[in-house]
């Protein structure tokens, strides 16, 4: 799954040497649609009322021993909807210097989720069992902090802050102008300096 933000024929151009160097997919739902219709592609796969946790990282590197233990990890999953993704992170995303956005981890070329799902509530502490012993067992091979959508709540201010770095104390500053009251808090949420 890939997605272009663009005219369709840029589109095309961009995407052909990917689509050309991959063996053919066992399906194909390539080709112009609204955004949204991206968004919603797995709705029928992943419906509201599932039970899932999450983890993710920023990753450098996958080193020989990191893709051992991801096999063994792969091997306990609980469940045929349990996964693991590297969304490569590449091009412009490097040629902007950390402390330039809100994002700093600058120098990863993936961003990992580890997502134990399940549609049975009977199986939640499964599938956050096999999430956080599979994000323990990689974690040290991986960078500091992760895309904050790949976080859960229980995760702790550390982590997120892992994932701001430096720019952290820059965005509670902002947070702290525009929103002191912290009404916007959902998710991740950079709490408004003091």
């Amino acid at each position: 799954m890939c997605c272009y933000d663009g005219p369709e024929d840029n589109g095309k151009k961009t995407l052909a040497p990917l689509i050309d160097a991959l063996p053919a997919p066992w399906f194909n739902w390539m080709g112009t649609m609204p955004y949204p219709a991206v968004q919603s592609m797995f709705d029928g796969l992943y419906p509201k009322g599932m039970q899932w946790y999450w983890r993710g990282d920023f990753v450098k590197t996958l080193p020989d021993a990191a893709i051992d233990i991801h096999l063994e990890q792969a091997a306990e999953t609980p469940s045929e909807l349990s996964l693991m993704h590297l969304y490569p992170i590449d091009g412009a995303v490097h040629r902007v210097g950390s402390d330039e956005t809100a994002w700093n981890c600058r120098d990863a070329t993936w961003s990992m989720v580890i997502a134990g799902i399940d549609p049975n509530p009977q199986k939640a502490g499964p599938v956050t069992r096999w999430t956080k012993t599979y994000w323990e067992a990689v974690h040290p091979f991986d960078l500091c902090g992760a895309y904050p959508n790949f976080m859960m709540d229980d995760e702790g201010d550390a982590r997120l802050k892992a994932a701001y770095g430096s720019n952290y104390a820059r965005l509670a500053a902002v947070k702290s102008k525009y929103d002191s009251a912290n009404v916007f808090r959902v998710n991740q949420n950079i709490k408004p300096a003091a």
